[in-house]
């Protein structure tokens, strides 16, 4: 009688069967990759759906790329101090036309910010004072303008008053 030759672990033939699967994930990408974008796009969503995935689009999100501060309006005011760096660097960032410039204004709710009953007028106003200015560098179209009221803890505080000039990538 002949011995039993030994059996292979079953872990080495799973891991066989997902090597195998991985080599054909691969060969699949590789031989889709040269196909233009609506056959590609067709073809995803052929996949999505046999796999039960969301048909829906996937919403194209701007993402935020850099961000820089404008400080130092005095209670009450939407007179922003000297902007040249700002602009300097707004200009720059804009040079790409895929770029856009988000200005928000900030009020810190003090009682001296509600010069004209309303702290969110005054931080709109803030807001479209360097986005004037900011128009001029990126051109018309690409600022966008938002207006908040500070949380309490910058209430009366100086830093509740500024304006952020976010620079965005996207539509």
């Amino acid at each position: 009688m002949t011995p039993a030759r030994p059996s292979r672990p079953l872990w080495l033939i799973t891991l066989a069967d997902l090597s195998l699967l991985l080599v054909a994930f691969f060969v699949f990408v590789q031989a889709t990759q040269r196909q233009d974008v609506q056959t590609r796009s067709a073809l995803a969503a052929g996949i999505r759906q046999a796999f039960g995935g969301a048909t829906a689009e996937r919403s194209k999100s701007e993402i935020p790329l850099e961000a820089n501060i404008v400080s130092g309006f005095a209670p009450g005011s939407a007179a922003p101090g000297s902007l040249r760096f700002v602009s300097d660097w707004a200009a720059d960032a804009t040079r790409d036309a895929r770029t856009y410039l988000e200005v928000t204004g900030y009020a810190d709710g003090s009682p001296a910010d509600r010069l004209d009953g309303s702290a969110l007028a005054l931080a709109s106003a803030r807001a479209a004072a360097v986005a004037s200015v900011l128009e001029r560098q990126a051109g018309p179209g690409r600022v966008r303008i938002s207006a908040v009221i500070a949380p309490p803890p910058a209430a009366g505080r100086p830093e509740g008053r500024r304006v952020i000039v976010t620079i965005g990538f996207g539509h």
